[in-house]
């Protein structure tokens, strides 16, 4: 089995601040706006650099999606930042209406998402923006793991002409995939092959996938782990060729059990590949304060738990 290892470990939003700041080199369309929080988005590069494309509206999220569609109607690429709930909950509106009806090439980038934004608990975290997203036509929802595919997501998202909503986070978490990688939207990224079962995850819980998939290798079973960066448009194929071999699932990631990556996933297997699956998810609840780590582990969102459910589903191929 090929294993993974990290030297460094870096918080995602860094990959989002470093992908933005070449995009300011390299693409002289790309614009930035933040809604008062430029150090938490890591856009003070972009900034120093390019003080004329970047935008500071303050804390009035709605109005940042109405100037960023405004802005694309003269050719330019915005990029909004703020956190993920106020990116998704308290815009949605304008996202619907300004952004996704007409197409808008708006990049709506997303920090502090799911459980670890940690102490600032349940009204600044947010464990339903993929299912608001994703329901929205058009709308591309990318969820990269770790900083280097979080850089280069940010990067790319540049090329693809219409609304994407990047969605990252605040915890430092190993950095194990590679500087160079070519990042291609909606291509899943298998990382381990195996028989037995298949682990299918997205941000923050790849990581743990692949830890997870080591405890199983000790105990005999053999694990297909799979990185679902780009949750909408889903690789069907990717999935569909891995249960064909394992014959069973597991669904891993930082969100709520209803509209997340599993549900992506249950629909494809429902439609085309009937298949036992266990979800890693948080179980139709909302956050509250603590470490990133503190809640991870008792939400049930960490590598133990994928263990436990690898066992579970392989029980009922």
């Amino acid at each position: 089995m090929k294993t993974y290892t990290y030297t460094e470990k870096k918080d995602t939003r860094s990959g989002f601040g470093a992908g933005l700041a070449e995009l300011g080199r390299t693409n002289p369309n790309v614009v930035a706006l933040c809604a008062d929080l430029i150090g938490s988005l890591k856009m003070n590069e972009f900034i120093d650099e390019n003080p004329e494309r970047f935008f500071q509206i303050g804390i009035a999220e709605a109005n940042m999606m109405g100037i960023a569609a405004g802005l694309t109607i003269g050719g330019k690429i915005p990029f909004t930042g703020t956190f993920a709930n106020f990116s998704t909950g308290r815009v949605y509106d304008q996202i619907r209406q300004s952004i996704a009806y007409s197409n808008k090439n708006v990049k709506i980038c997303a920090s502090h998402a799911g459980l670890t934004l940690g102490e600032d608990g349940a009204t600044h975290q947010i464990l339903e923006d993929i299912g608001l997203m994703k329901m929205l036509p058009g709308m591309v929802v990318i969820n990269p793991c770790d900083y280097n595919q979080t850089k280069a997501a940010t990067i790319a998202i540049a090329d693809y002409d219409g609304p994407v909503y990047l969605r990252f986070g605040r915890p430092s978490v190993p950095i194990f995939t590679p500087a160079d990688q070519k990042f291609e939207i909606g291509k899943a990224v298998q990382l381990t092959e195996g028989t037995d079962v298949t682990i299918v995850a997205t941000g923050h819980l790849v990581w743990e996938a692949l830890e997870a998939s080591k405890t199983l290798q000790e105990a005999g079973i053999s694990a297909e782990v799979i990185n679902i960066h780009t949750i909408k448009p889903l690789d069907d194929k990717a999935i569909l060729d891995s249960v064909a071999k394992t014959g069973c699932i597991v669904t891993a990631e930082e969100h709520n059990h209803l509209g997340g990556l599993g549900e992506s996933v249950a629909r494809v297997l429902a439609l085309h590949h009937p298949t036992p699956q266990e979800f890693i998810a948080t179980n139709d609840t909302f956050g509250e304060s603590g470490t990133p780590a503190q809640l991870m582990d008792k939400y049930g969102l960490n590598r133990g738990a994928i263990v436990n459910a690898a066992k579970k589903v392989l029980k009922r191929k």
